[in-house]
């Protein structure tokens, strides 16, 4: 059966602006009033005959005179020593190119997480101000950190829509809370809702490159049957022909449009013909890389003459010390992201083209962010095969993935690399993505160009910048005043500051003076060349270094120490309280408070305060096609004991394929049909599978199929003892050694009749293959 029959599809959205209440803001630089779409009251006519009359003027709102297109590139995970342009050791000509006639900010800040920062981006408020202190899958009941972006934030896209501009967001999206990714919504945070007319990418925060849970708009979206698909591809060439379509049916009409690859995010998942290019490039090891970097940097004036390398972690080995297994090993995972950083600059390249055949790019404004926070140092010591075992507490061994070492990249892995790389590719700083209070977590690099807009080329900026300045800047090149109200619902005034004063004045005074940085207890406050910070606990680290209130405070003099080696706490003792103040002040105006440090606790939905689709139920009931559900909005069977009964309709032909499934490829579990035998199996993270399998097939007609785990207790990730039954007689039962603690996977669903994405059980196959040749009357999963 077509999988598209067996999917229930959501339905369309419906419109996207509510009838808005008028607002009329002046812009006194255009001396234009901006009315969101608002149709005139009716004329009344005697006349009988409309050709006796003459049609009033149309009504139509757009963008002002000269409004430019606007893109956002923003690259997932990439540090700041990664790319060329900013002196790093991967080639990034398309970014390059830019820059070359733009402009590059070597003082642009992130917030060091990627809901956080995508958040703020579109809104131009601080990550706290709308509800996103950490990533929607870990968000809390507290004021700040509940995942649910607030109607009062509205985002750029939308102020832009109600002003005559198209929109479109490509990639990764991770703004929707996870209780409300699903069919049942709401949709009121899905990007639909959240002002673009067009979405097509993935919801959460990773996906497989290879075989991607996508959607356009509400609509799941099927996997095309070709071996060489890679979503990178794929959402490029979307975007690429919605921005010619868009041209082709309105030219006048500007566009929006927000492109944010899963890249350079773990999985790592590249072509082989792009890794094969980068063989041998890193042999010089992490240490000797990070060098040259900071040479070209110095070269290039990305950073002051003069400037060290900051001290790296402790627990980041030098090179020299490693085994050649462990050299050997990571080159490889070095070889592989530069790769995927290459092939993702090749496809923004492929989309500014597209833009530059309708001859809108000179008047285009393109921000091109080589992160949303600093490289990744989540892979750890060693890096793993499955980026899902950082997630459940499991350390991979070397000489386990050296087994592995052809496939990295490729379908067959889930790959991150060693911590040591983050370093590396966050030179010259010493931290990494999720250290809010350290450059290395949010400093990225960023260029800007704007042919018809901006003067200065091939330029360097260095005035204090954040993500939340992006949406004012835009505003203000636009000619858009900020909206005071939206959709009837009254605005928290943006708190960002626009950049637009830098584009043509390189000595301009800087204007973006205080900003705090806060993201699991990583803290920190930058205020007029001055920065204070305590560095509470590093990615890889399952507590915290010390308690909040005892925590060690530096200080720095940053507009004269770029990679913060010179701590002054000792020295300015009093400067040193006067930005903890400082930053307490902040904290307490932006909703930042009280300061949570919690990390994998908060998987635990329960123990935060979380909102559960699944709240107080110990069971779910489904049928055939009820697929795509993923792990936030499914019942949680981690930890516990369950029992998964199926009534099933059995053809004369035998049946074959999904009952229902949970997870994929890297982990998950599957009850399934196999030539006609009923069977489960576990796989633990890819790395061990456990099948409990009948020995005979299932009879024509009704049966029931029920599974029954009792899970040993005891703790977490523990194993139990599964039992199968065919029509109340148990038929097999088996030991599972190990099951998964702390999540399945981010994009990998549950489904009833089909498998989708990757194959739990490889026999099986997924999307078409594993199709359910009979019919799922009923199957219920409990748990207790």
């Amino acid at each position: 059966m077509d999988r598209l029959k067996k999917i229930i599809i959501c339905s369309m959205l419906p419109a996207l602006c509510f009838i808005p209440t008028a607002f009329a803001v002046t812009n006194k630089a255009l001396d234009r009033t901006i009315l969101p779409i608002q149709l005139p009251e009716r004329p009344v006519y005697n006349e009988l005959d409309a050709r006796n009359v003459k049609a009033p003027e149309p009504v139509e709102i757009g963008a002002p005179e000269g409004a430019p297109n606007i893109v956002i590139v923003l690259i997932d995970d990439l540090g700041f020593g990664a790319t060329s342009t900013f002196g790093g050791p991967i080639p990034t000509p398309t970014l390059d190119e830019l820059a070359e006639n733009g402009l590059r900010y070597n003082n642009f800040h992130t917030t060091a997480l990627c809901s956080p920062t995508r958040a703020a981006l579109k809104a131009g408020r601080n990550h706290h101000t709308v509800n996103m202190g950490f990533i929607t899958e870990m968000a809390t009941s507290f004021p700040g950190a509940t995942g649910q972006i607030p109607n009062t934030t509205a985002p750029l896209a939308e102020t832009l829509r109600l002003n005559g501009y198209s929109t479109a967001a490509f990639g990764k999206w991770h703004e929707t809370a996870a209780w409300e990714a699903s069919m049942a919504g709401p949709f009121d945070r899905w990007p639909h809702h959240q002002g673009f007319d067009k979405f097509y990418g993935f919801i959460g925060g990773e996906t497989n490159q290879w075989a991607p849970y996508i959607y356009d708009g509400v609509t799941p979206v099927e996997l095309p049957q070709d071996p060489n698909y890679h979503f990178m591809n794929d959402m490029t060439v979307q975007a690429s022909t919605w921005v010619k379509f868009q041209h082709a049916l309105d030219p006048k009409k500007p566009f929006f449009i927000y492109f944010a690859p899963g890249a350079t995010h773990a999985p790592h998942h590249v072509p082989q013909d792009w890794i094969d290019k980068w063989k041998g490039k890193f042999s010089k090891g992490w240490d000797v890389i990070r060098e040259e970097t900071l040479s070209r940097q110095i070269e290039q004036g990305i950073v002051p003459k003069g400037t060290p390398l900051a001290e790296k972690p402790e627990a980041i080995k030098d090179w020299a010390s490693l085994s050649k297994d462990e050299q050997r090993l990571f080159e490889r995972q070095a070889e592989v992201f530069a790769a995927y950083v290459d092939y993702t600059d090749h496809h923004v390249g492929e989309l500014l083209n597209a833009i530059e055949e309708t001859g809108k790019l000179d008047n285009t404004l393109v921000f091109y962010i080589a992160g949303d926070n600093g490289t990744s140092g989540e892979g750890g010591e060693n890096g793993m095969f499955n980026e899902y075992t950082y997630f459940n507490g499991v350390h991979e061994k070397v000489e386990d993935m050296l087994k592995l070492i052809d496939k990295w990249g490729g379908p067959e892995t889930y790959p991150h690399m060693a911590a040591g790389w983050s370093v590396s590719f966050n030179s010259p700083f010493g931290w990494m993505k999720q250290v809010a209070s350290d450059p290395g977590g949010t400093r990225n690099g960023m260029v800007v160009h704007w042919p018809k807009g901006i003067k200065a080329k091939n330029e360097i900026r260095s005035q204090f910048g954040h993500v939340i300045d992006i949406a004012p800047t835009i505003l203000e090149a636009s000619g858009l005043p900020e909206p005071k109200v939206v959709n009837s619902t009254p605005q928290i005034p943006m708190e960002g500051t626009s950049l637009a004063y830098s584009f043509d004045d390189q000595g301009a005074q800087e204007r973006h003076t205080t900003q705090y940085f806060e993201i699991s207890g990583n803290r920190a406050i930058y205020h007029k060349g001055w920065y204070a910070r305590t560095i509470h606990r590093a990615p890889w680290e399952a507590k915290p270094r010390h308690k909040l209130g005892e925590d060690n405070w530096e200080l720095y003099k940053i507009d004269e120490d770029f990679s913060l080696v010179n701590d002054l706490a000792s020295k300015e003792p009093k400067k040193l309280e006067q930005m903890k103040a400082l930053f307490m002040a902040e904290a307490k105006k932006y909703h930042v408070l009280p300061i949570d440090d919690r990390l994998f606790e908060r998987m635990d939905g329960a123990s935060v305060g979380r909102p559960n689709l699944m709240e107080g139920r110990s069971s779910i009931s489904l049928s055939d096609g009820m697929s795509g559900m993923l792990e936030g909005v499914f019942i949680n069977v981690k930890n516990r004991s369950k029992a998964i009964t199926a009534e099933l309709e059995i053809p004369e032909t035998g049946a074959n394929g999904t009952v229902i499934v949970q997870g994929g490829r890297f982990g998950g579990w599957s009850l399934y049909v196999k030539n006609g035998v009923p069977a489960y199996t576990y796989n633990f993270l890819g790395l061990q599978s456990t099948t409990i399998s009948a020995k005979e097939k299932l009879p024509a007609g009704t049966a029931k199929v029920r599974y029954e785990f009792d899970y040993d207790g005891g703790g977490q990730g523990k194993g139990g003892l599964g039992k199968l039954f065919v029509n109340g007689k148990q038929v097999a039962s088996g030991r599972i050694d190990h099951t998964q603690a702390g999540i399945f996977s981010a994009d990998e669903t549950a489904d009833v009749g089909i498998d989708l994405g990757t194959a739990v059980v490889p026999s099986i196959g997924a999307e078409r293959a594993s199709d359910f040749s009979g019919y799922v009357k009923n199957v219920t999963v409990e748990v207790r």
